[in-house]
C-alpha cells in the first residue's frame, strides 16, 4: 500500500490540540480496509484496519464505551 496516493483527513471534531489521527476512505471499497496513521507524523507507520474493526471502534467511540 503506498501512502502518498491517499487522500488523508482527520474529524471535523477533531480541535488540533495534537491527539489526533487521519483515516482515508480510499481503499474501502476495492480492498475493504480503513488506513489510519498518527496526524503528528504523517510519514510513519500506518495501520490497515478492516472496514468491520473500524466501524467497531467508531461505534465504540460513539457509546462512550472508551473514557479519557
Amino acid at each position: 500500500m503506498t501512502t502518498e496516493s491517499l487522500r488523508w483527513f482527520k474529524s471535523s471534531y477533531s480541535a488540533n490540540g495534537g491527539q489526533c489521527v487521519e483515516v482515508a476512505a480510499d481503499l474501502v471499497a476495492s480492498h475493504g480496509m480503513v488506513p489510519v496513521r498518527d496526524s503528528k507524523i504523517q510519514s510513519g507507520p500506518v495501520l490497515a484496519l478492516p472496514v468491520s474493526s473500524f466501524s467497531a471502534f467508531v461505534a465504540g467511540v460513539k457509546a462512550g464505551n472508551f473514557p479519557v
